[in-house]
């Protein structure tokens, strides 16, 4: 065993005493026909591997076999013209060198080891955390270790597809780059790196290794800010919709909003379709001024911004009431229509004296009142804008019944068997309940509604209109004449002539039958006579007689 390391001096001095000793031999003893092997020939190990190194003569006197190495060394089998030799812990390239004498003339063969290693490191640099689209993105691939690095290549991958290669160079640690154009479609998409050992030459393999993928996210921003929807004025504790939208943007999804009236940050509803952003919220103002409104659109580490103002004002009422909302009849009523400072009230048309200042209406109701409506106007400025407001309220005036002398008429003449209706109505407040009932049968009579005249309905009729203001009762005098009498007065006595000389008819017709018919009676002298026919002539003048 021989220490790993650089050559001792004294061994330093042998090996450069053998070379000038091969230098310096005649050409004739180093120009023999055999030859000194070293096996295996330049052979490629992975690193602190061990190595069976063969060092052999075919010459039959071969003698002093030996291996010079800076490696860890052990003989581990001979014979007479053959030496084999175990190499340890093979970690970098190396030159061997075998001599061996035959026929006392020195001979040496060389084999060149190399050392394959993999990778210890293959990273891929870490990504921005937003790229924009349409730029330019440098891809750095970060190697360390691995050997033979002539046979080293980095590869940097989008997904499966090769973006680009390149040889690791010599550099510790190697890095490899490449540009491409970030895409719209590289959202969302593994980038990666690998590094390829490719040792085929050396009868080995194609060793890869890999990088742990690092996803891409791509953004596109518009210069436009976004459009910011909010009224010009605003009531002081009235909400209203703030609209905020934002068209270009991708991905529209994970973009974020905020909006905020002044300082009050509000809840928005934010909504994405394709490459619109849409954000909504509800606001209001607490007190009266400017309120500023921002919206704030931020992606991939840019932002847009829009700011509109909203003018905060307050208008009270207007106010519009009654001292009597159900008034009785007669009594007096005042309408006062009031609002807030600086407001110009008009009720009914007539204004108030000044801004500010109620306006007045009385009146003494009567029944024409009920069901009355007033207006009330209330008007302010804001900035130059007239705002308007409008109040109404109805009047209800309680009244005793009344029924309608002109829809309702004293007088009916019907014909008998017709369909009539009565068109009798009563007003009051309350709703009065009508009903018209037959001097003495206490027939009732269907108001406002289709019926069958009968000849039975003639009379007299109470209509009567009642409620708790009162009763109201209108005299009906109904004539219920026959279809035609003159007709019927015709037909009766058509009627009445045919049916006697119909019975007369019958009469004669009986009388006549019953003559035929009639049993004649013969005397009787004696039973012992025979009786002797008669003639017929002469029994019809018998008859006659």
């Amino acid at each position: 065993m021989m220490p790993s390391g650089p050559l001792p001096r004294a061994c330093w001095t042998s090996f450069i005493s053998l070379l000038l000793v091969c230098c310096l031999l005649p050409p004739g003893t180093q120009g023999q026909e055999f030859q000194l092997r070293v096996e295996p020939q330049n052979p490629v190990v992975p690193a602190g591997e061990s190595l069976l190194v063969n060092c052999s003569i075919d010459c039959p006197s071969a003698e002093l076999i030996s291996l010079e190495t800076s490696l860890l060394k052990e003989l581990v089998g001979s014979g007479r013209s053959w030496a084999a030799f175990r190499l340890s812990n093979v970690t970098g390239d190396t030159q061997l060198l075998c001599s061996g004498f035959c026929n006392g003339s020195q001979m040496i063969g060389f084999s060149n080891i190399t050392v394959y290693r993999f990778p210890e490191r293959v990273e891929l640099a870490a990504l921005p955390p937003w790229q924009p689209v349409d730029e330019h993105l440098i891809l750095r691939c970060m190697v360390s270790g691995g050997a033979p690095r002539d046979h080293l290549t980095v590869v940097l991958l989008r997904e499966e597809k090769e973006l680009g290669r390149q040889p690791a160079g010599n550099g510790e640690p190697a890095e490899v780059t490449v540009t491409v154009l970030a895409t719209r479609d590289d959202h969302g998409a593994n980038f990666s790196c690998r590094t390829e050992l490719d040792l085929q030459s050396q009868g080995l393999g194609l060793y890869q290794n890999s990088s742990a993928p690092r996803k891409l996210r791509t953004f596109a921003m518009p210069m436009i800010p976004p459009r910011l929807v909010v009224p010009r004025f605003s009531e002081v504790e009235t909400s209203w919709t703030v609209d905020c939208t934002l068209d270009g943007l991708f991905p529209a999804s994970e973009a974020q909003v905020q909006l905020a009236l002044g300082d009050q940050m509000l809840n928005a509803t934010v909504v994405s379709h394709a490459d619109t952003l849409t954000a909504t919220a509800r606001a209001k103002a607490e007190q009266e001024g400017t309120q500023e409104i921002v919206c704030n659109v931020t992606l991939g580490g840019e932002s847009r911004e829009t700011r509109e103002n909203v003018k905060a004002y307050s208008f009270q009422g207007p106010n519009l009431t009654l001292s009597e909302p159900n008034a009785t009849e007669g009594t007096t009523v005042t309408v006062t229509c009031a609002a807030g400072p600086r407001v110009q009230v008009t009720l009914d048309g007539v204004p108030a004296a000044a801004p500010g200042q109620p306006a007045h209406l009385q009146l003494n109701a009567t029944a024409k009142d009920d069901r009355r409506t007033f207006f009330c106007n209330a008007t302010l400025e804001v900035h130059g804008v007239i705002l308007h407001r409008n109040r109404s309220v109805q009047l209800r005036v309680l009244y005793g019944p009344k029924i309608d002398r002109a829809k309702c008429p004293q007088r009916l003449t019907w014909k008998d068997r017709t369909m009539h209706i009565l068109q009798c109505q009563a007003r009051g407040n309350p709703n009065p309940k009508l009903q018209c009932l037959q001097e003495g049968s206490m027939f009732k009579l269907p108001v406002g509604i289709p019926f069958l005249v009968r000849l039975n309905y003639s009379g007299t009729y109470y209509c009567q209109a009642a409620s708790s203001r009162g009763t109201d009762i209108l005299t009906v005098m109904m004539d219920v004449q026959g279809r035609n009498p003159i007709a019927i007065t015709i037909v009766l006595g058509v009627l009445t002539t045919l049916g006697l000389v119909i019975l007369a008819a019958a009469l004669v017709y009986v009388c006549g039958v019953q003559k035929r018919r009639d049993i004649y009676h013969v005397r009787q002298s004696s039973t012992r006579l025979p009786l002797a026919p008669k003639q017929p002539d002469e029994a019809v003048a018998v008859e006659l007689s």
